[in-house]
This record gives structure tokens, sequence and C-alpha cells, in this order.
């Protein structure tokens, strides 16, 4: 038998299951885990999400997403921080310290992946910022109910609609700012495996004691035509993952491995069956390396 006993399934990948389901198939197959989509809990009630796992037996081991933190007027800023305050008492309530935070994009997106808007805000600078002090912001509440933010960097192909932050360095340096325990950063070799600071930043993450999620899937050619879902099973792709995942092993990380793919032909497939080739895959990819 496989050793499954940090992997976690990550909503997302097995996205035409309610809660209820993944909840069941990940319980199934072995996992102990379960990183959870507020969609998929807002679908099945907050309390309720939060009782399905716990009857089975399973920990979450992260939440996602909090974030959109880059509007520039009154309203915008104020329903981010309404929209967020209410994740973390999610994340909270499920029993999970990791809220992942994507951080959002510039005025000019239309919508995540949308176009342009002609007379849009593109000054990225000033967006960063903005995601500084939503950070700053929400803090203290994050605090108050023992909810880690976890900044996510996306890879830069995503800056424009959903991430402007791009890179660990500079996750790392907005989350320095704060105690390790109320601001992180979670890996995901989809969005950070291009990086040449990538072993350097890390370890630096590790020695601050911020590293809140270890997120595994592979980066996939020709890309979809929507980018998002160019994500595959870990081997199918380009990604080193003993190597990077020997980088994290180094920092002395011991939490889960969340598998998050997005991606339509796995999102057809069976549940269990893709349950069966991430766990495969984990079994002789990451796991030797952990």
């Amino acid at each position: 038998m496989a050793d499954l006993s940090r992997l976690s399934l990550n909503t997302a990948t097995t996205k035409a299951w309610t809660l209820a389901e993944a909840v069941d198939g990940a319980a199934r197959a072995g996992l102990p885990a379960v990183g959870l989509w507020r969609d998929r809990v807002a679908e099945a009630g907050l309390e309720n999400a939060a009782r399905i796992v716990a009857d089975a037996g399973l920990r979450v081991s992260s939440l996602c997403r909090g974030g959109f933190m880059t509007a520039a007027d009154e309203a915008g800023k104020a329903a981010a921080l309404d929209d967020n305050k209410a994740a973390i008492v999610e994340a909270a309530t499920l029993g999970t310290r990791e809220l992942v935070m994507v951080v959002g994009g510039l005025g000019a997106a239309s919508a995540p992946g949308g176009p342009a808007l002609p007379d849009g805000d593109r000054d990225l600078v000033a967006a960063r910022q903005r995601v500084a002090d939503r950070v700053a912001d929400l803090a203290p509440f994050a605090a108050e109910h023992d909810v880690r933010i976890v900044l996510e960097p996306l890879h830069p192909i995503f800056a424009a609609d959903r991430a402007v932050l791009s890179t660990m360095k500079q996750c790392l340096d907005l989350a320095e700012q704060f105690p390790a325990e109320t601001v992180g950063v979670v890996v995901d070799t989809y969005h950070v495996w291009w990086d040449p600071d990538l072993r350097e930043q890390i370890a630096r993450a590790g020695a601050q004691g911020r590293i809140a999620s270890y997120q595994v899937c592979d980066w996939l050619l020709p890309l979809a035509t929507d980018a998002l879902l160019s994500r595959g099973f870990m081997g199918d792709g380009y990604i080193d993952f003993p190597t990077i995942t020997s980088w994290i092993a180094g920092t002395g990380y011991t939490g889960d491995v969340e598998v998050e793919i997005f991606n339509q032909q796995i999102w057809d497939a069976p549940g269990d069956e893709t349950i069966a080739t991430m766990a495969q895959r984990y079994d002789t990819l990451v796991r030797p390396y952990l």
C-alpha cells in the first residue's frame, strides 16, 4: 500500500463532484485530507460542510480562495474586506488555518479571463500596493480567528486578471511584514516552477516558517484556449517534481501536499479514476522526495 498520509485532494481537481462526493471519494481512496473551495462549501452550507469533513475523519488542508483585493474605489475596497473576512470565518469554522489568497489583477481586467477595459486602470505598482494595504487591514482579523492569510504567487501569464503577485519573492517581501503565523505563502508548482530564484525563496520561506501549503500539478503544452486549464497530472508535463519537492523537504515542511488540477478532460473523467491516478503519480514523483 502506498503511503498517502500527507496527500490531500483539492476539490478543484474533481470539479464535477459536490463537496460530499469529494470527501467520500477521498476517504474511500485512503486520503487523510481535502483542500476545499468556497463555492463547494457554499453549496453544502458552512456548518454542514464542516460536519461532512469531520464525520469522514478527514482534515481540511486549506480553503481557497480569498483575495481579489486590488480595487481602487471605496466600494470595491469595502466589498473585498467583507468577502475576505467572511472567508476567514469560513476557514476557522472548517478547522483549517490556511486561507489561500489569489490577490487579484489589474483594474483594467473586465473579469478573470476577460478582455481589457479600454479605460481601465493599468497601474501595476499601485495594484500591488493595494494588495499590501488590504493584507494589513485583514491581518488583525485573521489573527483573532487563528487563520493564516496565505499569499499565492501566480504565473505571470495571470498577472493582468488574477494575481499581480507573480513570484515567491514578491509574496515573501509582503508577508515578512507580519508574523509568520498570520501571513504565509503557498508553493504551487504550476505557478512557480519556472522561477530562477525558486530554491532560494523556498529556503527563505521555510526558514521563516511561512510555507502554509505545497500544491502539485504539472505544466502542459500546448496551452489550452483558457490557459488556466493547462494543468495536468504530475509527470504529464515539464515540471521537475523530485527536485522541487526535495527543496520543500529541506525546509522541514511536514504539512499536506495538495493536488490541484484545472483541466476539462480530467474534470470529465470519473472522480475515482482521477484520485487513483493522482495518488499513483504522487507516490512515484513526490512522496519519495519529501
